[in-house]
């Protein structure tokens, strides 16, 4: 626990620090308007970064959420334009999360497939499907006006999405450090031979997380088609990239068994402040995956450098 606080620390300091310079380099870095942007951006990335940390303490990867996210608001759009009430239409988005997540749970597990490869092969399976749903293009025409007042809706002065995203990791967060379901994932990811020898339901947890995480990635794919409008097959290209990125940054190992919720949260805003101050000093996207595949190959070595002196 000392460790992880002291990361944590590091990070917030990192987060400050980082946010002090941009203001004093863009007026605007620091405006209301600018952090509840922010919180915005990051909103989609926290909501499966929550669950995918789950994963990766576990020992797990799940790669595909970027392709379950394009499907899922290609599906919610084709759903709403042929008529079906949009409680329905968003609902429906959500379940192809939730079937795929199964998919991906029931393939590692059944069939002792690593999960880099089962979930890859999912995300292609799913982008794919999206690419054919939708003729290849933004699903746009015919949508009812109504169909983006989820991504636009405030709560007092938070936006719906920011009130989602808080919810969904104060969840995880519950569930990792107070419940014996969360004892049971760092068990499985620390050692998963002893796990099993205890009794842990080591299958039955590794289907529920990534049944959960393809679930959170149907609720960003719904949230994020709501908010544009549109389903548009090509958005979510590389998603999987920033969670992972964000995770990995917090703190949580690759090989499992170690990581926090807390961490995730700093590891993306850090990424998304640094993205924001890129963008209001007008340094082009191309410079930014410069320094996201930076911060992960940092982020790595950190991690086993620190692997090695426990």
């Amino acid at each position: 626990m000392k460790k992880r606080g002291s990361q944590n620390l590091i990070l917030l300091l990192i987060l400050v620090s980082v946010s002090l310079v941009l203001s004093l380099s863009s007026q605007n870095f620091s405006s209301g308007y600018n952090v509840l942007n922010i919180l915005r951006q990051v909103s989609l990335t926290v909501i499966s970064a929550s669950v995918v940390t789950l994963v990766m303490i576990s020992g797990g990867l799940d790669l595909s959420i970027g392709g379950v996210l394009a499907l899922a608001g290609v599906i919610t759009a084709r759903l709403s334009v042929v008529g079906l009430p949009l409680p329905f239409a968003f609902l429906a988005g959500i379940l192809v999360g939730v079937v795929s997540g199964a998919l991906n749970g029931s393939l590692i597990i059944s069939t002792g497939i690593p999960p880099v490869i089962a979930t890859l092969g999912t995300m292609y399976i799913s982008r794919g499907l999206a690419y054919i749903l939708s003729s290849g293009s933004a699903v746009v025409n015919g949508l009812p006006d109504s169909f983006g007042v989820v991504g636009e809706t405030h709560l007092g002065p938070l936006p719906l999405l920011v009130v989602i995203m808080t919810v969904v990791i104060v969840i995880c967060h519950f569930l990792l450090t107070k419940t014996v379901f969360g004892r049971h994932i760092y068990a499985i990811g620390g050692n998963l031979q002893a796990a099993n020898l205890a009794g842990i339901p080591v299958k039955r947890i590794k289907l529920l997380l990534y049944t959960l995480s393809g679930t959170t990635a149907g609720i960003s794919g719904v949230l994020l088609a709501s908010r544009l409008s549109s389903g548009d097959p090509n958005v979510g290209i590389g998603f999987e990239f920033d969670v992972i990125v964000a995770i990995v940054l917090g703190g949580t190992s690759l090989a499992g068994g170690e990581g926090t919720l807390s961490g995730t949260l700093l590891g993306a805003l850090i990424l998304a402040v640094f993205a924001n101050g890129m963008n209001l000093l007008g340094i082009g996207s191309f410079y930014q995956y410069v320094v996201q595949g930076a911060i992960l190959v940092l982020a790595v070595i950190l991690d086993l450098t620190l692997r090695k002196k426990i």
